[in-house]
């Protein structure tokens, strides 16, 4: 069973649009999820522009991929290594804690991702 930063079970982060490594809903991973896809985060505005800056364009819709694109407020599981980038610009989106993978913990402090949880989150 995965288990959430705050050492319960992983919870579900977004099913519309259904998100993950996997595409579980969840933010698992695995050995195969090179990217670390582990923070449950409700995308901001200027989260999505950071990203897309970076080369990480999660707005723009990609249908071959079923992809519709993503708006402020949507969940999605985003990589760590992003999230603690974020962070450092001053940038980063409210994380779902309870829906946020352990691992996650390999790259951001604990008390950075509870100074930064999403209003219905612990």
């Amino acid at each position: 069973m995965a288990r959430n930063v705050l050492g319960g079970e992983l919870q579900t982060c977004g099913t519309d649009p259904i998100t993950g490594f996997y595409r579980t809903g969840c933010c698992d991973t695995g050995a195969e999820d090179a990217g670390v896809h582990t923070v449950c985060a409700q995308v901001t505005a200027e989260f999505l522009e950071f990203g897309a800056s970076r080369g990480n364009d999660l707005v723009t819709p990609r249908p071959e991929f079923g992809f519709a694109g993503l708006r402020p407020g949507d969940r999605w599981c985003v990589c760590a290594d992003r999230w603690a980038e974020a962070l450092e610009a001053g940038v980063a989106p409210p994380v779902v804690l309870e829906a946020t993978h352990a691992r996650t913990l390999d790259w951001v402090d604990l008390a950075d991702l509870r100074r930064h949880a999403a209003p219905e989150t612990t």
